[in-house]
């Protein structure tokens, strides 16, 4: 997908997601409309619950709730480091949390990670991306930390507003 095409696509989502009143159906808009652009099978947004010390997600595909420690895998690393990771190879990476293919079926190829900032620069969150068919490169690392950076305003007045972990 072309720059232009793929901004065009951005500023429709924005005016979409301007009118979801809830959490759930804003992550379900953010999740897809970053698959699609990132040419990804998944997407999940993981929230983070500082007093727990957890991530958590309510949207992961087809798949229920997930909560995991914030310590725990390439989402958790993300959070950690408060910086984009890709792996290509996860199986290998010491950090990939291989439980969650297990319980699910599902086999991550390659992951793509963002973290999301809260206006005090405080990590709310992390974007996740799986299995773009040629895996993750810089170019799309850059366009992940934009597309964080425009969600996170939604993701924090929804957090503000006590619209979580529904």
């Amino acid at each position: 997908m072309d720059d232009s095409s793929r901004y065009a696509k951005l500023t429709e989502f924005g005016k979409k997601l301007l009118n979801k009143p809830s959490l759930s159906e804003g992550l379900v808009l953010i999740s897809d409309t970053a698959k699609d652009l990132l040419c990804a099978q998944r997407c999940s947004i993981y929230i983070y619950d500082k007093s727990h010390n957890q991530l958590w997600t309510v949207l992961s595909d087809e798949i229920q709730k997930i909560q995991i420690s914030a310590a725990e895998g390439v989402v958790g690393h993300t959070l950690k480091e408060k910086k984009p990771i890709i792996s290509n190879d996860p199986y290998s990476d010491p950090t990939f949390f291989k439980e969650i293919d297990h319980q699910t079926g599902y086999v991550t190829k390659n992951i793509a990670t963002a973290p999301v900032f809260n206006s005090s620069r405080k990590t709310i969150g992390v974007l996740q991306l799986l299995n773009k068919e040629d895996g993750f490169n810089d170019e799309d690392t850059k366009f992940m930390i934009f597309f964080a950076h425009y969600i996170s305003s939604y993701l924090e007045l929804a957090s503000l507003l006590g619209d979580n972990n529904e």
